[in-house]
């Protein structure tokens, strides 16, 4: 089962032709966007199953598709940050962030583009395994600086840089976390293209 994630950066980033050239290009069983649109709606007419959920308060969030299609499990309101969160990233006060659940091909996958503060992403991964303990995959954009630790999970992502802040300064953001083993040669990033994060792709096992 391949499955490949993507942040398409919502201001002047990747377009639908983008999308569609990418899903040519990889044969994905299933597509996980992020800073998605109503620009990316032109996903639904592929047929298959479709779904994009805002990001609470902003005109970007969460999408998915698949031409084999998908369950969709939950929309999951994620811990805020605080205060007191380490933002090396983005130093601004969190925003409320969503996690999308859905189940593919006995799987359940969380879609998630996480908070910047680096206590609070932290908490909002161990938050989707405790709303949800049958998650076996959790992929996107982690916002997250160092290594990544969730009891249970390996971190099976790609191990380079994927995504550019400003242009200039590099930082390894899109990221797995899976408790199912992935194939070999698994966990690759792709070229990035118009944005400025780059798709990364796994391929797991099916069950």
């Amino acid at each position: 089962m391949r499955i490949l994630s993507w942040n398409l950066l919502h201001k002047g980033g990747a377009s639908l032709a983008d999308v569609l050239s990418l899903i040519a290009s990889q044969s994905q069983d299933l597509l996980l966007l992020q800073e998605a649109t109503s620009a990316i709606d032109g996903l639904q007419n592929l047929g298959g199953s479709y779904i994009r959920c805002l990001m609470p308060g902003r005109l970007n969030g969460l999408a998915a598709w698949s031409a084999a299609g998908f369950l969709h499990v939950d929309t999951l309101s994620l811990p805020p940050g605080s205060k007191w969160d380490l933002r090396p990233i983005r130093p601004k006060w969190g925003r409320p962030r969503i996690a999308l659940i859905l189940e593919a091909s006995g799987i359940q996958i969380a879609n998630v583009h996480l908070d910047h503060g680096q206590r609070c992403n932290r908490r909002q991964l161990r938050h989707i395994v405790q709303a949800h303990p049958g998650v076996d995959v959790i992929m996107g954009d982690f916002n997250m600086v160092g290594r990544t630790r969730l009891a249970g999970f390996a971190d099976v992502g790609p191990r380079g840089v994927t995504h550019m802040a400003r242009g200039f300064a590099p930082f390894r953001l899109d990221r797995c976390l899976s408790r199912r083993p992935v194939s070999p040669n698994s966990g690759r990033a792709l070229p990035r293209g118009p944005s400025d994060h780059r798709p990364i792709v796994i391929d797991l096992p099916h069950p």
